[in-house]
């Protein structure tokens, strides 16, 4: 194997999916290849974070939500032992599970009684299922065979790192030590196309670790770029970019 091809298993090597041959061979170039270990320990530490996505904090407004339907919707029977199928205990199973005690929790929490509402298992469902196609998503990009990374420094110290799948033509950004954006604001990450800035998704502004997959096809962007937008985001910047990064071509 090449050294150009050893350069692009990064993500494959963070993520464990690497045959023994190729891991073997991939840890000798790391002992010589700094680039590739910051990668690597970058992307390792963005997996370990996700690994931790699996709970997920209830809404702000769900004991408002609960308290309203406990007068309009009647308990339901006991299942007397029956067990929903959830499709096995996948990742899937584990978030709805999570979801939905919190549901019930809330409602304990202020008094109320347990209650197995259709509505709100509906919702923490359909919660749980895009979180996961999502976080699928970000690990085929970063798996993938052909993804190539650029890293760099951001505004304060900042770290950014930029992976880039032509096969899967999507791309995913991880940022290190960002501060978080004043009080209102939020940062909106931004596809370059040639000049053009097409907006790519929203960072999470409470996470100073983040990484996001960057909503819509890369296509023919040569980069992307980060602006201060008001909360929810902007059709268009509208303020200075605090980070522009190229994506790699090689």
């Amino acid at each position: 194997m090449s050294t150009a091809e050893l350069h692009t298993l990064t993500g494959a090597y963070a993520l464990h999916a690497l045959p023994e041959s190729e891991q073997r061979a991939f840890e000798r170039h790391l002992e010589d290849c700094e680039a590739c270990s910051q990668e690597v320990r970058e992307l390792s530490a963005t997996a370990a974070r996700l690994g931790l996505a699996v709970a997920e904090s209830s809404p702000r407004d769900l004991r408002e939500r609960v308290l309203r339907e406990i007068t309009t919707v009647r308990q339901e029977a006991p299942a007397h032992g029956r067990r929903e199928r959830t499709g096995g205990r996948g990742r899937t199973g584990r978030w709805y599970a999570y979801a939905l005690a919190a549901c019930v929790a809330a409602a304990a929490a202020f008094g109320g009684v347990a209650v197995w509402q259709n509505q709100l298992a509906q919702d923490a469902r359909q919660e749980a299922n895009q979180a996961q196609r999502q976080n699928e998503q970000l690990a085929q990009v970063l798996s993938a065979s052909d993804a190539k990374t650029s890293s760099g420094e951001l505004t304060g110290g900042a770290r950014g790192t930029v992976v880039v799948s032509q096969s899967q033509n999507r791309a995913v950004f991880l940022a290190s030590g960002m501060a978080p954006p004043p009080s209102g604001k939020v940062y909106q990450i931004w596809f370059n196309d040639e000049g053009t800035m097409r907006s790519a998704g929203l960072m999470d502004p409470k996470a100073s670790d983040d990484a996001v997959l960057l909503d819509g096809p890369v296509d023919q962007a040569s980069g992307m770029g980060i602006t201060v937008e008001p909360a929810g985001g902007s059709a268009e910047p509208t303020s200075d970019p605090v980070a522009l990064m190229d994506f790699p071509t090689a």
